[in-house]
């Protein structure tokens, strides 16, 4: 038996960062539907590209505010260090 010849496919396009930035705002302006349409995208791109940069989003803000604990904790080990040394 053999596989059937299928057409060769159509290489993938490749956007860059700054696309998709603009492809977003775009969205948000105008809509997921009307901006699929008029960048001639699917709108699940669109959504996907969404979905990670408010992931992204949410990682940072996680970072910074673990971040921020910890130095807060640091300073408040170093009190207790100067305590202890009194």
């Amino acid at each position: 038996m053999t596989k059937p010849v299928t057409a060769s496919k159509k290489p993938r396009k490749q956007h860059t960062p700054e696309f998709r930035q603009e492809a977003l705002k775009l969205a948000e302006r105008i809509g997921i539907a009307a901006a699929a349409r008029e960048l001639s995208l699917y709108e699940s791109q669109l959504y996907t590209w969404r979905s990670k940069q408010q992931h992204q989003a949410t990682s940072s803000e996680r970072e910074s505010e673990q971040a921020a604990e910890i130095a807060r904790l640091k300073r408040q080990l170093a009190e207790r260090d100067e305590e202890l040394a009194m």
